[in-house]
């Protein structure tokens, strides 16, 4: 059966400005447009002293798409989330599409312990949502992610909402009519999301 909650809705939504999310209360998907827009300047976004020197000891070492449906599973185990099973099927689908990806880091002992996920098209991407197991392996995520953004000339990076925690990796907020105008230039781009 076909369900109407698909990976080619995710994407035509997507594509104008929608995401989806699972609300808590009733575990129904419903569609976001927020305005305004959170998003990040890929090119002027800077990190504190401490999450460069963490990012550059090789203590972590970092892998795409290795384990997306780990990712997926350890970013929605969370007393309130937006991410149900419908969710994670449908967005495990669309990293076999190649839509989805997830950025991971690892511990010396080969162990997953922080990463984040979203969705390319184009030169944007849509942050999902993040975890950690292991202090700021999250920011390190996300440090990875500005890197391999900058790498292939990605022009957006959505983060949808602003937080306290995307606020201080420095998201800002932007108008709904100037995130659109972005999007439609970004989704035109022949970037790809490979390290």
């Amino acid at each position: 059966m076909y369900s109407l909650f698909n990976p080619d809705l995710v994407i035509a939504c997507y594509l104008n400005g929608y995401f989806p999310m699972a609300d808590s209360s009733d575990n129904e998907i419903y569609w976001h447009f927020p305005d305004p827009r959170a998003v990040f300047d890929i090119y002027k976004t800077e990190f504190p002293r401490s999450v460069r020197q963490l990012y550059k000891s090789g203590k972590y070492s970092y892998r795409i798409n290795h384990n997306f449906d780990k990712v997926i599973e350890f970013c929605s185990e969370r007393e309130t989330t937006w991410i149900n099973q419908e969710i994670i099927d449908v967005y495990c689908e669309l990293n076999k599409m190649g839509f989805a990806h997830s950025v991971e880091v690892y511990n010396q002992n080969e162990i997953l312990v922080g990463g984040l996920y979203g969705v390319a098209i184009g030169g944007a991407f849509f942050g999902e949502s993040m975890f950690n197991t292991e202090p700021n392996t999250a920011k390190l995520a996300f440090v990875k992610l500005i890197e391999i953004l900058k790498n292939n000339n990605f022009i957006l990076l959505d983060s949808q909402y602003i937080n306290d925690f995307t606020k201080q990796l420095g998201a800002i907020e932007i108008s709904a009519k100037h995130y659109m105008k972005i999007l439609r230039i970004a989704v035109k781009l022949n970037s790809s999301f490979e390290m």
